[in-house]
């Protein structure tokens, strides 16, 4: 089992920053990609940015030039640095781990979830 603990959100104005930290625990090692995702109300859960075991990484259009996944191996922790934050970025967001490199891509195909923090950013 893979325990995720994620942290960081909160309420900003439009073309702010905040950096969101997703700590794992437990069976770490059978971890190939861990990702971010995330889901406003009404709306499908999505991808927004992921990161494999070997470092590479991953972004959804929305993400590209704004957003910053990176991992430090030492704290089991991986992170996701928002800036130039929109209204339309406003939703719960989720870390996700996946045993098999691709499947974090995919909300069905995630092995583990977090619980989730609320990125509110207002205009």
């Amino acid at each position: 089992q893979v325990q995720l603990v994620e942290s960081g959100g909160d309420l900003v104005q439009a073309g702010g920053s905040l950096r969101l930290s997703c700590a794992a625990s437990g069976s770490i090692s059978s971890i190939n990609a861990i990702g971010w995702h995330r889901q406003a109300p009404g709306k499908q859960r999505e991808l927004v940015a992921a990161i494999t075991s070997a470092g590479s990484t991953n972004y959804a259009d929305s993400a590209k030039g704004r957003f910053t996944v990176s991992r430090d191996n030492a704290k089991n922790t991986v992170y996701l640095q928002m800036n130039s934050l929109k209204p339309e970025d406003t939703a719960v967001y989720y870390c996700a781990a996946a045993t098999v490199l691709g499947r974090v891509v995919v909300p069905t195909l995630v092995d583990y979830w977090g619980q989730g923090t609320q990125v509110t950013v207002s205009s």
